[in-house]
């Protein structure tokens, strides 16, 4: 079978910025689970994926555009320190979901001054051209339900996010451990190419 929307793919990933840094690599552990055209998976990735089967390999550069945006200098503000009451020992790395016009939107302290923190509301990976090394293990046709709720489902039900990440942290298990997007302070976007 082919990859195509609505479609359940099961693939191993190395994820490397344009240095060349290893961001994620999933070779050494399960591989990462989505549902193909969901909107589950970085735009420029996703297109590659299209028409590959089972056992194909493929090496490929996304730009940011394609991925998760150029990095907007505007989306960078200076916060009262007041607004963080009841958070101990805030320090550059932190992430926070902030309540904005547009809804919750996940942030990253980068600043902490005695009176303010500067947070960043970029995606952490902004701006970055990412390299995918990427091994397609398995593709099978998605479930009426998993098409229904557009995300994968785990025996006994629905996990609730699949790879979109919107509600489960870097440890989730509901789908297995394989629905997750993994990675240290990607939640809320996901690494791995989720999106």
């Amino acid at each position: 079978m082919k990859i195509a929307a609505n479609t359940v793919v099961t693939m191993h990933y190395r994820l490397r910025d344009g240095d060349g840094e290893l961001i994620e690599d999933s070779f050494d552990g399960k591989p990462m689970q989505y549902m193909h055209g969901t909107n589950n998976l970085i735009p420029g990735l996703e297109a590659e994926l299209n028409d590959k089967a089972a056992g194909d390999k493929m090496s490929v550069s996304v730009a940011p555009e394609q991925a998760y945006g150029p990095y907007q200098d505007g989306l960078k503000q200076e916060v009262p320190m007041a607004a963080f009451a009841g958070v101990e020992d805030i320090a550059p790395g932190m992430r926070f979901m902030a309540e904005t016009d547009q809804g919750p939107t996940p942030v990253t302290v980068t600043e902490v001054n005695d009176d303010t923190v500067v947070v960043d509301g970029n995606h952490p990976l902004a701006g970055v051209t990412l390299n995918f090394d990427v091994e397609v293990v398995e593709v099978r046709a998605a479930t009426e339900e998993e098409i229904a709720h557009g995300h994968l489902h785990a025996e006994g039900g629905c996990c609730g996010g699949g790879c979109s990440g919107e509600d489960k942290g870097d440890d989730h298990e509901c789908c297995g451990g394989t629905g997750e997007c993994g990675g240290e302070g990607h939640e809320g976007k996901g690494g791995c190419g989720c999106h």
